[in-house]
């Protein structure tokens, strides 16, 4: 099954932006890859993804602000944006709050840590 489309997978761990690129190349997607926010918008503005798989907790720009800006932005707001996000483990330790998960303008979420198969159902959901 061959697909046209290309998803933007965003993550600051390069073992899970492996993973999920080799899944979605194993089902006919065209990946892209970056590692932090600042290099998604990046790779954004030159290759226009019609979908991104971006982690929530990152340095430089973080998925929230990486996600609301797309949503915002009207060149680019038709981008769909599934979050990663193991922040509910993780709000005892981190900035992040559940407050920024309901307002954030993602189209979707996928709970870390990640089931592979799970990810392929929404992301051929939404797409």
């Amino acid at each position: 099954m061959s697909n046209d489309k290309l998803i933007l997978v965003v993550d600051d761990d390069p073992d899970l932006v492996e993973s999920v690129s080799m899944k979605l190349e194993g089902e006919g997607f065209q990946v892209a890859k970056a590692y932090d926010g600042v290099e998604a918008w990046d790779r954004i503005k030159h290759e226009r993804p019609h979908m991104l798989i971006l982690d929530v907790m990152m340095p430089r720009k973080n998925g929230y602000e990486l996600c609301n800006e797309i949503k915002k932005d009207d060149e680019y707001k038709d981008i769909t944006v599934l979050l990663l996000t193991a922040v509910a483990d993780a709000i005892p330790f981190t900035t992040y709050t559940h407050m920024d998960g309901k307002s954030t303008l993602a189209d979707d979420f996928i709970p870390k840590p990640i089931d592979l198969d799970n990810l392929m159902e929404i992301v051929r959901d939404n797409l």
